[in-house]
Order: structure tokens, then C-alpha cells, then sequence
């Protein structure tokens, strides 16, 4: 077994290696968000369906989306088996928390919350991106090009009252998730000092607000008919 299989296969190199696969869907739900925000404009679909042609176009992108595949997976993956590590090296369980605990409430339930976010994101591949790469999309033409009109799915969606406060559940709890996930990645990384682990901590709470607000306010404007 080479040093470098030896370390990943530690507490230490598991750790390491969910927050590098974290910090990259962090960076990555800013991009899609900004992606999504498209949906708000008021061209009736157009400006989202062009962005999502492209997208769906680029070769990069393509390499990209499926980088993200594999990353949430073993994201996923490693997070199991840290929670399951974590719970097996407790060899006394405490009935009552001790005063002086200093846990947040989504650090004690990140695997809770790792798997309602990975429900959430089943639902949502399902009921969109697997819709719109297999399913029967009608096309729309702009400007003599003719696209899958993928804004379609999301409306349609979106009009039913349910499937919107499913997602604006699931972003409050991507929020907590966030909250804690955010800071803990970079003291994974070792980044971790007094001048600067305060900025990160106040950016993490910003970003697990912003973030999550920005993905649930998309389907309750949608369901209201207002547009940007």
C-alpha cells in the first residue's frame, strides 16, 4: 500500500479529503446558483433555456459536471465512514450534555443533515436533470436556433405548493449544514489561526445564509409569478 492510499485511509486523510470535496461543491453551488438565477428573468424562459444549451454544450462543462458526480460521491462516501469511525470510537455515551460543550447543534448532526441534503439531491436530479436528458422535452427556437425548453420543467414544477416547500426545507437544512461544513473544511486543511479563523468562521455563516436563501427564494418567486 503506497503512503499515499495510507493516508487517505486514516481519520486524518479522511478528513482532509471531505473537506477538499467539500470546498469544491461549496464553489460549485455558487456557480449553479448563479446559473439558476437565470430562471428570474422575466424573458418567459429565454435567457435560463440559452444558459442551459450552453452548458449543456461545453465540453468543459461536461467534464466539470461529471467531476462534480464523482466528488459528491466520495464526499458522500467518506462522510460514512468518519460518522461511522467517529461512533465506534465512543466508548462512553453521555446521557446529558456536558455544560462547557461548545458544539453546535449542526456540528452534532452533520451526518443527519449530510443525508437530507442527499435525498434532496436525488429528488432534484431526478426531477430535473434526469428529465431533461431523457425525458420528452418540447424545444423552443430563438433567434432561428432551436433549444430544449428546460425552463418548462422547472415551471411546471414549481407551480405545485409542495414541491415548493420541500425545497425551501431542504435549503434551511443545506443552510445548517453549510454553517458548520464551511469553517470545519479549512481547519481540516490546517488553516487554522487566531487572526484569520474568525474572517472564515463570519464568511461561513454568510455564505450558509446567502447561499441556501438565494436556492429556496427561486422556486417561491417562480410559484408567485415574479420576476426580476
Amino acid at each position: 500500500m503506497s503512503w499515499f492510499t495510507q493516508t487517505l485511509s486514516g481519520s486524518v486523510g479522511k478528513k482532509l479529503l471531505m473537506a477538499l470535496t467539500g470546498l469544491f461543491l461549496i464553489l460549485f453551488l455558487v456557480i449553479h446558483l448563479a446559473g439558476n438565477l437565470q430562471l428570474l428573468f422575466g424573458t418567459d424562459g429565454e435567457a435560463f433555456n440559452i444558459y442551459a444549451h450552453n452548458m449543456a454544450n461545453n465540453p468543459l462543462i461536461k467534464v466539470v459536471s461529471y467531476g462534480n458526480f464523482f466528488f459528491i460521491l466520495v464526499h458522500v462516501i467518506d462522510g460514512i465512514i468518519l460518522t461511522m469511525k467517529n461512533k465506534a470510537a465512543r466508548n462512553v455515551r453521555y446521557k446529558v450534555a456536558t455544560k462547557d460543550s461548545k458544539s453546535s447543534w449542526a456540528s452534532k448532526n452533520m451526518a443527519l443533515l449530510g443525508i437530507i441534503t442527499l435525498v434532496f439531491l436525488v429528488a432534484h436530479l431526478k426531477g430535473f436533470w434526469y428529465e431533461f436528458k431523457n425525458g420528452t422535452v418540447a424545444e423552443v427556437m430563438y433567434n432561428g436556433m432551436t433549444i430544449p425548453d428546460g425552463y418548462a420543467i422547472v415551471d411546471f414544477a414549481f407551480s405545485n405548493p409542495l414541491i415548493v416547500a420541500f425545497y425551501v426545507i431542504c435549503m434551511i437544512f443545506l443552510g445548517f449544514h453549510l454553517s458548520h461544513g464551511f469553517s470545519s473544511a479549512f481547519q481540516s486543511m490546517g488553516l487554522n489561526h487566531k487572526k484569520y479563523t474568525p474572517f472564515i468562521s463570519k464568511l461561513g455563516i454568510l455564505y450558509s445564509i446567502l447561499i441556501p436563501f438565494g436556492f429556496a427564494i427561486i422556486p417561491i418567486l417562480m410559484y408567485l409569478n415574479i420576476s426580476l
